[in-house]
């Protein structure tokens, strides 16, 4: 008797590859922000944001023709483009404005809980304690890196509440996003939950058009960078991802992100990390593992 790998392990791995591109993608979004943010309000950044992203979600789409979305399918495009392409960065731009990096890290990390939560209660999905283990190693390691990168003033408690607010509007997000997969592709979700997010951030456009012209051509640059690459290809390989797995796995998966952004920084903004922020980091990594463990066998095939 050969063993095989059957088809649902190799979709498995396809799946981790793009979790693996959008955490990257997303982790260098912070190193853009942090360009740009001196230059853009949060609402104006937001839907410059939106704006790049559209119009290469939208090129792409038309080149694929793959036409409208199907009726039950939005529902959960326009939950997941009012919280999480609209809501959801309009109030992480402001949040980190208002508190320091390590605070903002604790807070929004609070999201994949609430993703695994939400998921196992409203989409079904149970509560796998190796999930639940996972990520509470992770949470811990994100702690741990948000202590370190604390510049130990004291923290802005409507920036805390406003990070908080990001947390919830990410996972109800995710959570708005699976059902959508179940009738829609990843690129149509996508799209149109860009778009959805770019309407609703429209009222930012007078913002955006006076920030733009007064702003040095490089922030300019980063806020393209954005759009076109966190959120076109990032947002669509993670619902590519998303509908072949959990929503709890999913969002455990995110918390790479900090331990990459403290790698960034230091290899693109020259901030040589200390052990204790190395350590956190490698915490979030062995999170993640112990989350994504405990898969499907190969199935043997005679």
């Amino acid at each position: 008797m050969e063993q095989i790998i059957a088809p649902e392990t190799r979709v498995d791995r396809r799946a981790l590859l793009a979790a693996g591109i959008t955490v990257v993608l997303w982790a260098s979004a912070f190193v853009a922000i942090r360009s740009a943010a001196q230059y853009f309000s949060p609402g104006a950044l937001a839907l410059g944001r939106l704006l790049a992203g559209s119009v290469v979600l939208g090129v792409i789409w038309l080149a694929r023709r793959e036409g409208l979305p199907p009726r039950a399918a939005w529902p959960g495009i326009l939950g997941s483009g009012l919280l999480w392409f609209g809501l959801y960065m309009v109030v992480l731009n402001w949040g980190e404005q208002e508190v320091d990096a390590g605070t903002a890290a604790m807070v929004v990390n609070v999201g994949p809980m609430l993703i695994a939560l939400l998921g196992g209660w409203l989409l079904r999905e149970g509560f796998p304690p190796r999930l639940l283990a996972g990520m509470a190693v992770s949470f811990a390691g994100a702690v741990v890196v948000g202590i370190s990168m604390s510049d130990g003033g004291r923290a802005s408690i409507v920036g805390v509440l406003l990070c908080l607010l990001a947390a919830v509007t990410y996972a109800g997000g995710v959570v708005c996003q699976k059902p959508a997969l179940k009738h829609a592709s990843a690129l149509q979700v996508t799209t149109f939950g860009c778009f959805v997010g770019t309407a609703a951030c429209l009222p930012f456009a007078g913002s955006l058009v006076t920030e733009i012209a007064a702003a040095p051509l490089p922030a300019t640059l980063n806020v393209v960078y954005l759009g076109v690459f966190p959120t076109a290809l990032a947002f669509t390989t993670w619902a590519y991802a998303l509908a072949r797995t959990t929503a709890g796995k999913m969002g455990a998966t995110t918390y790479v992100v900090p331990a990459l952004v403290v790698l960034m920084a230091w290899a693109v903004l020259g901030e040589v990390p200390g052990w204790l922020t190395l350590a956190g980091g490698l915490l979030c990594l062995a999170g993640v593992a112990v989350s994504r463990g405990g898969g499907r066998r190969a199935s043997p095939v005679t």
